[in-house]
């Protein structure tokens, strides 16, 4: 019971971060590059309650959690009008990059806290607390990593979709936006696989490696700044 706790307590506040953060560079980028929509409704801000989904950013990543599976979810989108966009194509690639790109940033800066973590407690610091920051930190790691990759999926509405569809050739892009009402169900059909045709292996094949390799990553930057 206390470990399941523990999880809760370290769990909810990093996935807050995580996802308040990927939404508010959304519309942090989106107001830079001509689109006020965001700031215009009060969205440009760090506080939680103006971005927190009860669903989606508490039960369905909790419960992910409790059942080990990857943790996963959203929050209110914030909201972006592509057409107010000083360049609608490239602005909005760039706003799409922005939510992944903060959580790369912040698993990148929070395994250079873990590696001062750790040269603090190889050189002896009597530090209890430091040694119980760790895991926190590891699953804070995680949770921006997946939470990154888990939008850059190519499948509409995520953040992927919108750069695939922005690098794509003009042609190519509009037939590729024909897929936009169908995407959420194609979601939804690739998570049914993964429960009902676990044989397949998707989540070992196709999620895990890309969250692996980044985890390791950032244990490399941990490591180096370790020493």
């Amino acid at each position: 019971m206390s470990d399941t706790l523990t999880l809760i307590l370290v769990l909810v506040p990093s996935l807050v971060i995580a996802i308040v953060f990927h939404e508010v560079a959304h519309g942090w980028v989106a107001n830079a590059l001509g689109d006020p929509t965001a700031r215009e409704q009060r969205r440009l801000t760090l506080n939680p309650v103006r971005h927190v989904d009860p669903v989606g950013t508490l039960l369905v990543p909790g419960l992910l959690a409790l059942a080990n599976g990857p943790v996963f979810g959203w929050a209110k989108p914030v909201p972006v009008i592509k057409e107010r966009l000083r360049s609608p194509r490239w602005g909005m690639v760039a706003v799409a990059a922005a939510g992944p790109g903060i959580n790369f940033a912040m698993a990148a800066a929070a395994a250079v806290i873990m590696g001062l973590a750790l040269r603090a407690l190889a050189a002896g610091a009597d530090a209890p607390w430091l040694a119980a920051l760790l895991p926190g930190l590891d699953l804070f790691i995680l949770i921006n990593i997946f939470i990154a990759l888990f939008n850059l999926l190519p499948i509409p509405p995520f953040d992927g979709s919108h750069i695939v569809e922005g690098v794509l050739p003009r042609r190519a892009a509009a037939v590729y936006g024909r897929l936009r009402p169908f995407g959420m169900a194609l979601f939804f059909g690739l998570i049914a696989l993964t429960w009902f045709v676990p044989q397949w292996g998707l989540l070992e094949r196709v999620v895990l490696p890309p969250v692996e390799g980044a985890h390791a990553l950032a244990m490399q930057i941990a490591g180096l700044v370790r020493g």
